[in-house]
């Protein structure tokens, strides 16, 4: 016997050629399908192959092309935590006064935080608006006036209706942490087109983060110089003061130095996207330190803009708010990519009223939000559009979710509804003046052209001039996007 052809001991398990070659071409074909399965044209979920910038180490901030023509530029996202009352606000539904009192029909017993009580009417009176007759309640007089502008949403839904994952969800995608954010992936594609500040910046509320924290403007597995720069105009940046001791020539001297002791440090770790990422950021906070004291001087504004944004009229923190809105104004004129503004905090701190957040007394906390940001950021928005901005730049105002069309057990507030609420867009690539989808005639679900927020995220990176199904990052064995494996482009409410 041939001991090539029989090497067990009751002759099974032939070791003849043909099975020699049927095993080991198995053996190079999954080797084959690894290689592809890693390799960079791998194609995604959806079947179409990523596009990948080309990331510069020593320069990640680099402006780079879009994938196809668009016209916004860059985007400003006015983000309201807490949960805005959409039946209170844009979302106009005569049914709810008709059946004012009464228990919900088909609407659950329980919700969210507990057992519901009867339908509620609006808080504020609603009133058509500008020439398109758009139904806006009393509680946002300044946005209403300019309803011919935006492009409302009124049928989004959302996977969920916890305030935290629900600011997870709507920034990165998923409900859970560790994620990249919009402006984050949006940074990573585009890169800034101003070299001197840093490309995405986060404009906290004057009373803190919202329940998310960092993860809303956070760059999860991106590289970490896409993560959006924390600041607002009562607190600049952290250590970019000159000390007093050192001249401005010194100053510049000291920089040159770390500069090319850095540029050889980098030479000895070729490759190492982390350490050029850290390098990448100490230069920015160098050339910060000339940019942002000069930006963040609005005392240099005319008298005429401090008053058509509120900084000197009503509560402390509506002046404060009023400083941010000038200062994302700034921003945006200076070319920063991506400026996210907030309007509610984390209510944790025990600080009373810090967000939109209404389970109780609805009427006096969505009115204190209301005074807070409804004059300064339609004045904002007047401002870029009175400078010519607003062609060019892309307005996001967004909340988590909305909230139920009847009154908690407490008579009071209203609970989440994760089934209908409403955002807006305006400026650069939108339709003016007009609203797609409706929610049903209660506002509890959305009933036409509903929209998840993987459809809404998915349009405003089309507006950007990117595809949201190949703008990817390959990490833990997938190509992750920020709409994950769903999300399509609502071309309706493309101008």
């Amino acid at each position: 016997m041939n001991r090539a052809e029989d090497i067990s001991p009751k002759g099974r398990g032939l070791l003849d050629r043909r099975n020699f070659m049927r095993g080991t071409g198995m053996a190079f074909g999954g080797l084959g399908l690894a290689q592809l399965l890693a390799s960079e044209d791998t194609t995604n979920f959806s079947g179409k192959v990523p596009i990948r910038p080309r990331i510069d180490p020593d320069n990640p901030y680099a402006p780079r092309p879009p994938h196809f023509p668009m016209p916004a530029k860059r985007v400003l996202v006015i983000f309201c935590p807490g949960a805005v009352s959409h039946v209170d606000t844009f979302d106009y539904k005569p049914a709810l006064v008709k059946y004012h009192g009464q228990k919900p029909p088909g609407m659950p017993a329980v919700t969210f935080e507990g057992p519901s009580g009867n339908i509620a009417k609006p808080f504020w009176d609603f009133r058509p608006r500008g020439q398109s007759g758009k139904m806006v309640s009393d509680l946002l007089p300044h946005l209403g006036g300019l309803v011919d502008d935006f492009t409302f949403f009124h049928a989004l839904s959302t996977q969920t209706s916890a305030h935290p994952q629900g600011e997870n969800f709507l920034h990165t995608g998923f409900t859970m942490e560790g994620f990249p954010s919009f402006g984050a992936w949006t940074t990573y594609a585009l890169g800034s087109e101003c070299s001197e500040l840093p490309a995405f910046v986060a404009i906290n509320d004057p009373r803190g983060m919202a329940r998310s924290g960092k993860n809303n403007f956070g760059s999860g597995f991106l590289p970490a110089s896409f993560q959006g720069t924390d600041f607002t105009a009562k607190s600049p940046p952290a250590n970019l003061a000159r000390p007093a001791r050192y001249s401005q020539s010194d100053d510049r001297g000291t920089i040159d130095l770390l500069k090319r002791l850095n540029s050889r440090h980098l030479e000895k770790f070729p490759g190492d996207a982390n350490l050029a990422a850290r390098v990448a950021s100490y230069e920015l906070a160098g050339r910060m330190q000339m940019s942002v004291p000069e930006m963040m001087e609005l005392s240099g504004e005319p008298e005429s803009v401090h008053k058509e944004y509120g900084t000197d009229t009503g509560t402390d923190l509506k002046r404060e708010y009023a400083k941010n809105c000038i200062l994302a104004r700034r921003l945006i004129e200076r070319g920063v990519r991506v400026v996210q503004l907030f309007n509610g905090s984390d209510p944790s701190g025990g600080n009373g009223i810090t967000n939109w957040d209404s389970h109780s007394d609805i009427k006096d906390t969505h009115a204190m939000q209301a005074e807070i940001m409804d004059q300064p950021t339609a004045a904002l928005i007047r401002d870029l559009k009175s400078r010519g901005l607003l062609d060019d730049t892309l307005v996001v105002w967004c909340t988590e979710f909305g909230r139920m069309p009847f009154l908690q057990g407490n008579g009071t507030g209203r609970d989440h509804n994760s089934g209908a609420f409403t955002c807006f867009l305006a400026g650069a690539g939108v339709k003016k003046g007009v609203s797609y989808g409706e929610s049903d005639e209660f506002g509890f679900k959305a009933a036409q052209n509903e929209t998840s927020v993987y459809d809404f995220n998915a349009t405003i990176l089309h507006l950007m001039g990117l595809d949201h199904e190949r703008l990817t990052f390959y990490h833990n064995g997938l190509e992750r996007r920020l709409t994950n494996v769903h999300g399509h482009v609502m071309k309706d409410v493309l101008a």
